[in-house]
């Protein structure tokens, strides 16, 4: 199965629910987030400094699109409805979009971007996906021996998109998506007959599940009713007969859970982009984005290119170029720069490792998929896990993974934010993969940075220090310094603050 981000970003193989990755993250540090939104090597300002840490919420305001800070510029907030014609942007644009909030919806009779496929429904409105290099998935990792972005309760996720498989695709001799609408009561009702529990902690975990299928649009879930999403519609269709066999041996759900009336989910974009109207279809994927770089290589360079953007883009963590030949090769990873370019993306090394981020122009004009909530959680999980240790000497690298993780008892104290939307916020960044949840010996453990701060250029990683000494000392003299250089930069290009 399709990881779905950049998102948020992420988060990604064609293969069926028994052993697919379903979620992709924001592509996160600014999926972009991609996705969500991301490794750099570059001088920052002093470390953040004897920064306090703040008692009110505070905004990042240096992150791109879906990945954390680095590629989730300030932008619109998640709450804002989007807008319907974006077909038409550039294409590198529309796939940092898709990377970094999900499936692009599409106008009636809208054409997809070029490397892009086309869901149409039934009153011609559509969604638009991207389209892997040579028909590659991330499951190639694998012959790797690299992992893929880890999906959190994975199993849980495999099981419940199982479950909704088996009520949603009724007519086995059509396509599974988009299938047929079902309550999620039947959903929860079948994932137990599956399991063979009925506790609550089970049920608990399969709402989780079904709320992180639908973040990563393997589902569509509204009013209580859950639809296949846009993602499974790209499952190949020689995996069908596999699928089919996986339905039929799933044992029917009992008496169905068929009270279940509580909002499952809080964000409403999927929904909109994904109407419930009938007639939906699968067309041929538009222009080809990357064929022509890629027609210029044999066979055998040609798979080493694919195989290498596969892993920088979709890896959990930066690759060893030793693993991939044409991360080695100076000629073959410039083809690679490029290949990355028409989808919006750069590639980002680190000593010998690569991975790829957002390109820094691309994702200040499509912004960020995070809210101003999430904003200002991710900026308290990276004061007290990266500044304040990095303040008191005991984190020395120039780098934004640590070690040190912040007690949820903090980031309760510090913020104004609600309870339930600091909770929900937290797991809107551990899903793209801004935020990690660690456990610390017998103590509770907090949260650290998230693998996608790996994605992060040296401009947005640059930013994202400069934004958090402004949000958390905004009066010291280190933020006095970035103003005055931030001025003198607006200057000499002729912006104003």
């Amino acid at each position: 199965m399709p990881a779905t981000g950049e998102t948020s970003t992420a988060d990604g193989d064609s293969r069926p629910p028994v052993s697919g990755h379903p979620g992709e993250p924001a592509d996160a540090p600014g999926r972009a987030a991609d996705d969500p939104g991301e490794p750099a090597k570059t001088k920052t300002p002093h470390h953040a400094g004897a920064m306090p840490s703040p008692k009110v919420h505070v905004q990042v305001q240096a992150m791109g699109p879906g990945e954390a800070a680095p590629e989730s510029t300030a932008g619109p907030d998640r709450s804002a409805k989007t807008p319907r014609r974006l077909g038409t942007m550039p294409s590198p644009e529309a796939h940092v979009r898709v990377r970094a909030m999900g499936p692009l919806p599409l106008g009636p009779g809208e054409a997809a971007p070029e490397g892009m496929t086309r869901l149409a429904y039934g009153d011609t409105t559509g969604v638009g996906l991207p389209v892997w290099p040579d028909g590659a998935t991330p499951s190639l990792l694998l012959e790797y021996q690299v992992n893929p972005v880890a999906v959190e309760r994975s199993g849980e996720a495999r099981r419940v998109l199982a479950a909704c498989l088996k009520c949603c695709w009724t007519d086995q001799t059509a396509d599974p998506w988009p299938g047929e609408a079902a309550p999620v009561g039947l959903v929860l009702d079948t994932y137990r007959a599956l399991i063979g529990r009925t506790d609550d902690l089970m049920r608990n975990w399969a709402v989780g599940a079904l709320r992180r299928l639908h973040d990563s649009a393997w589902v569509v879930l509204t009013d209580g009713i859950v639809r296949l999403g846009p993602r499974c519609a790209t499952w190949r269709p020689e995996t069908y007969a596999q699928l089919a066999e996986l339905v039929r041996r799933l044992p029917e759900a009992g008496e169905a859970d068929v009270a279940v009336r509580e909002p499952l989910v809080d964000d409403a974009r999927l929904v909109e982009a994904v109407p419930a109207v009938g007639g939906a279809v699968a067309e041929p994927a538009g222009a080809d984005d990357l064929g022509d770089l890629l027609e210029a290589f044999d066979e055998k360079r040609r798979a080493e290119l694919v195989a290498a953007f596969m892993a920088v883009e979709h890896a959990a963590e930066p690759v060893h170029e030793g693993r991939f030949a044409a991360l080695r090769d100076p000629m073959s990873r410039k083809a690679l720069a490029e290949l990355l370019a028409r989808r919006g993306r750069v590639l980002v090394q680190r000593r010998e490792m690569w991975t790829s981020g957002y390109d820094d122009a691309t994702a200040a004009r499509v912004g960020s998929s995070l809210g101003e909530g999430e904003r200002a959680v991710l900026a308290l999980v990276l004061v007290h896990s990266v500044a304040i240790p990095r303040a008191d000497g005991v984190l020395g690298e120039d780098t934004w993974l640590s070690p040190y993780p912040a007690p949820i008892e903090e980031l309760r104290r510090h913020t104004q934010i609600p309870i339930g939307e600091l909770e929900a916020a937290l797991r809107r960044l551990r899903h793209a993969g801004l935020v990690t949840q660690v456990k610390a010996g017998e103590d509770a453990g907090g949260y650290v940075p998230g693998p996608q701060f790996h994605r992060l250029t040296p401009a947005a990683r640059r930013r994202l220090q400069e934004e958090l000494i402004l949000a958390a000392g905004p009066h010291t003299p280190l933020a006095l310094a970035v103003r005055a250089r931030r001025g003198d930069r607006d200057t000499r290009t002729g912006e104003h603050p």
